[in-house]
């Protein structure tokens, strides 16, 4: 389904909305009006109403939204209707972590397959997931059709790695690396410690999240 371009802020405001979808949805929430639902959520009525219109619109006037219905909707839209499968660059620390994250496969995103230079870990298995040499990302990647192509590996490899996913027909890029890579597709920087200095400025200051 294709919509009209939308801004960053309104993309980053999604997975919130689906969050919140899904605990109202658990506890047996059938409707919610967009003010109750910007309240819960420290939004304003009118940006709530603004960022669903960017995609139609979800709600009848003076019912609200139907909760299960909106939760689909927005799980559609953000493609968590399907699986996207995943390939893991560094089976280290943060690859290792991220292969035993069982919210993933929850979430419709599946680990294949895990690629290392180093011999000590090729080979073996993460989680049931193979290990292969690094060397072999780009014929996976072809023969898997791989949608997603995770880096953690060292800094001065990202850039490279990145480019090779893109070359291999990589769909989108999630970089755990500490440096803003570019590349021709979507990607997401995770900057683990611009989160925590940002963490350390609110204590510092005394500024509470808006």
């Amino acid at each position: 389904m294709a919509f009209k371009r939308v801004s960053e802020a309104v993309i980053k405001r999604l997975p919130r909305y689906y969050r919140h979808l899904v605990m109202l949805e658990s506890q047996g929430v059938e409707r919610i009006s967009s003010e109750k639902l910007a309240q819960q959520m420290r939004l304003n009525a009118s940006q709530v109403r603004q960022d669903f219109n960017c995609f139609g619109g979800f709600g009848q006037q003076g019912y609200g939204y139907n909760v299960r219905t909106l939760l689909s909707e927005i799980k559609s839209i953000l493609a968590l209707d399907r699986e996207h499968s995943v390939v893991i660059v560094g089976a280290g620390n943060i690859g290792h972590a991220l292969t035993n994250f069982e919210g993933f496969a929850s979430a419709g995103f599946k680990v294949l397959a895990l690629f290392d230079v180093n011999p000590e870990l090729v080979g073996k298995e993460i989680k049931g997931r193979p290990v292969y040499d690094s060397s072999e990302l780009e014929d996976f990647i072809r023969t898997h059709d791989v949608d997603i192509g995770v880096i953690a590996a060292r800094r001065s490899a990202a850039q490279g790695i990145a480019d090779r996913m893109v070359q291999a027909g990589i769909k989108g890029i999630w970089n755990f690396v500490p440096i803003d890579l570019v590349a021709a597709v979507p990607i997401e920087n995770v900057h683990l410690n611009d989160s925590l200095s940002e963490l350390s400025y609110k204590i510092e200051h005394g500024v509470l999240n808006d």
